[in-house]
């Protein structure tokens, strides 16, 4: 047997086992045992490595049975048992880092005869009930094929306009009982109770992912190897949706937009990880978190502080606290800015946390023209008018015309037009046309969600979770409270100050001498 056709253990005491290397594990799950080794707290979890992507139809449930076995000795649980249930998360993870590119289910193990036994185990009714109808929803969605406009129906008819967040077990039990009969109807067979048969579907389903429209595009965008694969790492599911001091968040260890070097923290009280990198969802910074939990903050601050002296790097991480317990889930050097690696090199460098050889690596193609931004200046005539503002998940100054689908954005850049995507919700299936365009707009999402993420990589403005803008789909307009838009019109991001205008607005280049002089130093050049 390959190390990349293997089944390696992760966390749970164990040490990392001879062979495993990102290219077999995938960075996701590397890092994970490599987390798990400093001591900081990650749920166990076992890892089927990127050999297996090459044949998917090779995976059957003797292959990981094993391995299950020893998860449910590392956690005291049992998977499918009604009284004491495991529950499990199902995530992608390739050597090279792909952001949203594949999927990822959470809490598969619970059935009608499972929730019970949560609900026992935790005392949280609502806690079972949520995980219930969030795994129908991205089961059906992932596995089934089913649109997620279906079960966002059943959301909306429930919730009636209510925070989702604070639905009550009643009204949450509802909704799983309304996901369980859209399925059926859609899927044209039940949702499935063998938990052994969720699973296996699970980990078929994120194999298969590597080979998505949007992997695919992403790749080629990228000049990733299509031979590499996927692992699946299968892991003990957390819960940040328990209520009280429980929540996800997504985070990076320093400003990816400006390199400043404080953490930079998206969070969501009583939510799943899944509400904040989706894009479908808008969060808030870590404000809040520090205000009601400051021991976790502090806890947070602490570990990042550990992650970036072993790895050497500003890391994008995820987490997850469940009743005041904080719990690591991934981390990856973190996509950045031209400025923001500047910075973040130079001061990694004074830090002592790399040499200055690495610095000047890092930082040899960056200069005057790659550093220079945007700013808006004084228009001539009127004020420019504000139609709204948004959360700045990448910095710069874009104006285009506002495109609302494929077919615009497409028919827009023909006509030689700059394209601002304007769309409900921060997805990744929408990476082929941010590529096209200039900058994105939504009404939804949070700054750290994973297209938010690929935009900054991309170098593309991009403004988060506008409260003002609104899609009408079948007018096809957008509109700014009394301001109504039809595709084409121009308007203007400003991602340095998270603001939307109406029309084009005149701009000039921002160089940043101070940054400049200290890259010059740092290379030996003269004064630019």
């Amino acid at each position: 047997m390959t190390d990349t056709a293997r089944i390696y253990r992760v966390g749970g005491g164990e040490a990392l086992e001879p062979g495993a290397s990102p290219a077999a594990l995938g960075f996701k799950a590397y890092n994970l045992a490599r987390m798990a080794a400093l001591g900081l707290d990650v749920p166990p979890a076992f890892v089927l490595g990127t050999g297996y992507c090459a044949d998917p139809g090779s995976v059957a449930v003797a292959t990981w049975l094993d391995a299950l076995s020893w998860l449910e000795k590392a956690t005291g649980l049992r998977f499918g048992d009604s009284r004491r249930p495991l529950l499990l998360s199902v995530r992608s993870g390739a050597p090279v880092s792909m952001p949203g590119m594949m999927e990822t289910l959470l809490n598969i193990g619970l059935t009608d005869e499972t929730l019970p036994g949560l609900i026992r185990v935790t005392g949280h009714p609502r806690l079972a009930w949520d995980a219930y109808r969030r795994l129908i929803a991205g089961y059906g969605e992932v596995v089934a094929g089913i649109d997620a406009a279906a079960f966002e129906e059943d959301l909306d008819a429930v919730r009636q306009g209510e925070d989702e967040r604070a639905l009550d077990f009643a009204a949450l039990r509802d909704l799983a009982q309304r996901h369980l009969a859209t399925y059926a109807r859609l899927a044209d067979a039940p949702f499935p109770q063998s938990t052994q048969a969720q699973l296996q579907a699970a980990i078929q389903a994120v194999l298969r992912s590597w080979s998505s429209d949007k992997a695919i595009a992403y790749r080629k965008m990228r000049d990733i190897d299509d031979a590499i694969g996927t692992a699946v790492t299968v892991q003990r599911m957390v819960f940040g949706n328990a209520g009280g001091v429980s929540g996800a968040g997504v985070g990076f260890t320093r400003n990816p937009s400006d390199g400043d070097p404080a953490p930079w923290v998206d969070f969501l009280f009583n939510a799943q990880g899944e509400d904040v990198v989706s894009g479908r969802r808008s969060a808030q910074g870590h404000e809040r978190l520090a205000a009601v939990a400051p021991a976790v903050w502090d806890e947070l601050v602490t570990a990042t502080k550990v992650l970036e002296r072993e790895f050497g790097d500003m890391q994008d991480f995820e987490f997850t606290v469940e009743n005041g317990e904080l719990f690591l889930l991934q981390t990856r050097d973190g996509k950045r800015t031209p400025q923001a690696a500047a910075r973040i090199a130079l001061d990694l460098a004074e830090e002592g946390l790399i040499d200055t050889d690495t610095a000047r690596e890092r930082t040899r193609d960056l200069d005057a023209a790659a550093l220079t931004t945007h700013v808006i200046v004084a228009q001539d005539g009127a004020a420019p008018t504000v139609l709204g503002h948004g959360a700045t998940a990448a910095t710069g100054v874009a104006s285009g015309a506002a495109a609302l689908d494929g077919a615009q954005v497409e028919a827009f850049t023909a006509e030689g037009k700059r394209v601002i995507l304007v769309r409900r919700n921060a997805e990744t299936h929408d990476v082929s046309l941010l590529d096209a365009a200039d900058g994105l707009l939504t009404c939804h999402g949070a700054r750290t969600s994973h297209a938010a993420v690929v935009a900054r990589q991309l170098g593309k403005v991009c403004l988060v979770g506008c409260d003002a803008l609104r899609i009408d789909e079948q007018a096809g307009r957008i509109s700014f409270g009394e301001t109504h838009l039809e595709p084409g019109a121009l308007i203007t991001l400003d991602g340095n100050t998270g603001t939307v205008y109406l029309g084009a607005l005149k701009t000039e280049d921002n160089v940043p001498k101070e940054l400049l002089a200290r890259l010059d130093k740092l290379h030996g050049r003269g004064a630019a």
